[in-house]
């Protein structure tokens, strides 16, 4: 199958509102921020879990995105992060400008990080978080290695890692879990110490009227705090009040807090379970702000008859 002419034949077949209805229909697996990952009910593609971006105004825009999406995806690799095979596929929308789909091989939803949360018992959990912190430092060594000529943002909350060896509805962790990562669509790389992501690129999905307070007070913490290897912890913690697994913080802070003293490059003070609630929740009503913004943007293009690309959920789980 001619997977580029396919994707453009299904792209001017979706609604954004209703992706169910395109051709073939669709459902949506996950919801990012300025992305979707679908599921296209296609037998080429059942296989695949496919992320749609559909922010892109010309094709130079797209080829600096798969440009720095490779180099990102290689330095990655020679960090030691295990990722998936991955394939970004370009297509033009009907009514100008770009979207790109990255396709990876679906992993069950059992082995995703978050949703392992639910089964594991508490000292599971914790080795879990130990696992992906593990994974988490080679990336900072890395840059330590590189600096200040380069330097990888990372991601790691759970819910972008897969455990591989775990057994499908298992309640416990294999002795020795093997991690892959596999959210690589915002690849923040810094070269001697300047961003090569276009930040716009952020800003396509936010609604207009936010657009100056976003870029003015948001935009340089969203682009930054990455490239933090305590702010990242920080992010990897707090994520267990959105996976209602607030009663194990303050176990995963006391271990954090030990297990920072082995690793040099785990700077600052240690954590407190205060400062992970004050967090999450700047962190959750900004989030819910940000999506009922966008939910009146989109809102506002129906009245005026202007096409709004963006697939959002319906309601953002906090």
């Amino acid at each position: 199958m001619d997977l580029q002419a396919f994707l453009a034949s299904w792209e001017a077949s979706l609604d954004p509102r209703h992706p169910e209805r395109a051709k073939p229909p669709a459902r949506v697996l996950g919801y990012g921020e300025i992305s979707t990952v679908l599921g296209i009910a296609h037998p080429d593609l059942e296989h695949y879990a496919i992320k749609r971006m559909p922010m892109f105004r010309d094709r130079a825009e797209v080829d600096a995105y798969l440009d720095l999406h490779a180099q990102y995806i290689a330095h990655l690799e020679r960090a030691g992060i295990y990722l998936p095979a991955t394939e970004l596929i370009p297509v033009p929308r009907p009514r100008g400008g770009y979207a790109v789909y990255i396709l990876q091989e679906k992993l069950p939803a059992e082995s995703i990080g978050n949703q392992l949360l639910h089964t594991l018992g508490e000292e599971d959990a914790r080795r879990l978080v130990q696992r992906v912190l593990e994974e988490t430092r080679k990336v900072f060594l890395y840059n330590a290695h590189h600096a200040p000529s380069l330097a990888l943002g990372f991601d790691a909350q759970i819910s972008n890692w897969a455990v591989l060896n775990v057994p499908l509805g298992a309640k416990q962790l294999p002795p020795e879990p093997e991690l892959m990562y596999f959210d690589t669509s915002t690849p923040l790389m810094q070269a001697k110490g300047r961003e090569q992501l276009n930040p716009e690129l952020f800003l396509r999905s936010a609604p207009s009227f936010l657009v100056p307070i976003i870029r003015l007070l948001f935009l340089d913490d969203v682009l930054t705090r990455y490239y933090d290897f305590r702010s990242v912890v920080l992010d990897i913690i707090a994520n267990f009040y959105k996976e209602k697994r607030a009663e194990w913080i303050p176990q995963i802070v006391d271990w954090v807090n030990t297990w920072r003293h082995q690793v040099p490059e785990l700077v600052g003070k240690p954590y407190t379970v205060e400062e992970i609630r004050s967090y999450y929740r700047e962190d959750a009503f900004i989030w819910r702000f940000y999506l009922a913004a966008r939910k009146l943007d989109r809102r506002i293009h129906q009245l005026l008859g202007r096409e709004y690309p963006y697939i959002l959920p319906p309601r953002i789980e906090r």
